[in-house]
């Protein structure tokens, strides 16, 4: 995989392959992004801002939590509480009338506290100036490939009384549960979906299907294997997904290797059979479509993939679409009009 490169040189690498914007009136709701300032990079409101504008009817977005802005002093439990507060923060200066940039806010929370949790969830509602919306975990692990992310999941941590009784705390203040793992751990997730059914749950970035280390080359296997998985996974009501996130390299389609970056009708033709596959298990109430950037932003501009996704859904009717790009979104994360 190559090397990090800077927001800068990212988009100059995207401008060598420019595309008009498809169906540019529809109304977008982003729900998944990042915004951070970590070497080499600087992703803030203003950078995503940007991407917003730039020709999509982007209304608003959902930021989730990146391990950024953390406090740097306090009880270790509420210092992610800092990152909802720097977030809120910019949210409120960067409103427009028809843009919300972090309209809604997913932060972080260790749900290993179980019913200790309650205090930390509190005092992201408060640093949320009510935008906060829930708590996403990050329970990826594989047994050659670890967690490959900046925070290491404890093994079998969805399915411990612990974290259980954590997730009882966030569902008793009608706040959204959103899980990242890998598609070799989907059914973990049903378990949880069947013990917490009133627990509304977010399956990020399409399940994660990899494509890299021992799953590299067996594209075909993958598929199947996450395909079961899913197909038992909408079976619970409780559980919505992203549409998103098969731009990480992890996925192992290798955009972001390329001379030129891709433009939407190749990101259609890879990325469908999985996007389709999950408006078709859990139906467009219970989808979403995110960009996940600046991840995803390794392997195509944020133009292009809002086109591929528009490719993807052309055979969807009007009103599933509406729910695919904004409406889902709207509903789940209490996002207003």
């Amino acid at each position: 995989m190559s090397k990090p490169r800077t927001i800068a040189e990212l988009a100059a690498w995207q401008a060598r392959a420019q595309e008009p914007v498809l169906d540019a009136t529809r109304k977008i709701v982003d729900a998944h992004h990042h915004m951070w300032e970590r070497s080499p990079q600087r992703y803030e409101i203003e950078e995503f801002g940007a991407e917003m504008r730039a020709g999509h009817n982007v209304v608003a977005s959902v930021f989730v939590e990146c391990t950024s802005n953390y406090r740097d002093d306090g009880p270790e439990a509420l210092r992610p509480v800092g990152e909802t507060e720097h977030v809120a923060e910019q949210a409120v200066a960067h409103a427009r009338v028809d843009m919300q940039p972090c309209a809604a806010i997913v932060g972080h929370a260790d749900l290993m506290l179980g019913s200790d949790v309650g205090p930390v969830l509190d005092a992201h509602m408060a640093a949320g100036q009510g935008r906060f919306r829930g708590v996403r975990v990050q329970a990826q692990h594989d047994e050659e490939l670890g967690a490959m992310a900046r925070r290491t999941p404890t093994v079998g941590m969805l399915d411990s009384a612990e974290f259980r009784a954590g997730v009882q705390e966030l569902t008793q203040r009608g706040l959204v549960l959103d899980v990242y793992l890998y598609f070799t751990q989907l059914e973990e997730l049903a378990a949880l979906a069947r013990a917490a059914p009133d627990t509304r749950i977010v399956l990020n970035h399409c399940g994660t299907p990899l494509g890299i280390g021992r799953f590299a080359g067996r594209r075909d296997d993958v598929f199947t294997a996450w395909r079961e998985g899913v197909l038992k996974l909408s079976a619970f009501q409780n559980v919505c997904v992203k549409l998103g996130g098969l731009g990480m390299p992890l996925c192992g389609f290798g955009f972001e290797d390329a001379a030129a970056p891709p433009g939407s009708a190749a990101l259609a033709q890879a990325w469908g059979p999985y996007i389709d596959t999950l408006i078709n298990a859990f139906g467009a109430a219970r989808a979403m479509f995110e960009s996940n950037f600046p991840v995803d932003k390794q392997s195509c501009s944020y133009a292009a993939l809002w086109n591929a996704f528009k490719r993807i859904s052309a055979g969807c009717s009007d009103a599933e679409k509406d729910q695919l790009f904004a409406a889902t979104a709207k509903k789940i994360y209490s996002i207003a009009s």
